[in-house]
Order: structure tokens, then sequence, then C-alpha cells
């Protein structure tokens, strides 16, 4: 009997230690593919999501202007290594529009045409 207590509390001992190890750490990518700035339509089709992720942690800035250059929104997105955000265009008058991202010296800008189509708003995002 005191046989099967030593084994069962060695046996316990060494389950414990097995578990209690520290947890792996999480890598982090270093493969610059992975730093990236994309673009995507909302799910409702009214507008565009930005998508912005990285090695490390950077605020983006986003900002769009019309066809004249003049600025008619500026947001920035907090600084995390990874952060999504949609903007709707549907309030937006037709026309062109640009749309730039600035995140960890480097900046991606997307042109972007409005327009009526069926009595709704309709945006393209060029390539």
């Amino acid at each position: 009997m005191k046989n099967s207590i030593k084994l069962t509390a060695l046996f316990l001992l060494a389950s414990v230690t097995v578990f209690a190890a520290s947890p792996a750490k999480a890598k982090v990518s270093t493969d610059p593919a992975k730093d990236g700035i994309t673009f995507s339509s909302l799910p409702s089709n009214k507008g565009v999501e930005v998508k912005v992720e990285g090695r490390k942690a950077a605020k983006a800035v986003v900002i769009i202007y019309d066809g004249d250059k003049n600025v008619i929104y500026k947001d920035a997105m907090p600084a995390y290594r990874s952060m999504e955000k949609g903007y709707v265009l549907s309030q937006l008058d037709n026309g062109d529009y640009t749309i730039e991202v600035m995140s960890n010296h480097h900046t991606v800008t997307k042109d972007v045409h409005v327009y009526d189509e069926g009595g709704t708003k309709q945006f393209i995002i060029s390539e």
C-alpha cells in the first residue's frame, strides 16, 4: 500500500512538472509579405474595409480626398499589429475620390469612383 501511494505521488509530481513548464512564446513573423494594407468591400457593399497588418504595432492614418485633392475625411487608427475598419462611401457625391492609408512608413493609395446604379450608390476601387 505504501508503494502504491509513493508511486501515485511520484506520478502526480511528474505530470505537474510537465504541465507547469512555461508556455511557448508566440512567434513574431519576420516575413515582410505579412506586412500589408488591403482593401475589400464591406458586406453590405456600401463602403470599403481597410485592413492593416504588420510585424510590429504601428498607427495607421486613413485619408479620403475628393477629385480636387481636398481632404474629405481623416482618421487615425490605433496602434496594433493587426487592425481593420470600415468606411461607408454611400454618403459621398458621385465622382472620383482617393483613399490613402499610411502605416509604419508604408503608404498605399487607391482611386475610388462613386456612382449611382439602380437607385443606389455603388463604387469601384481601382487596382
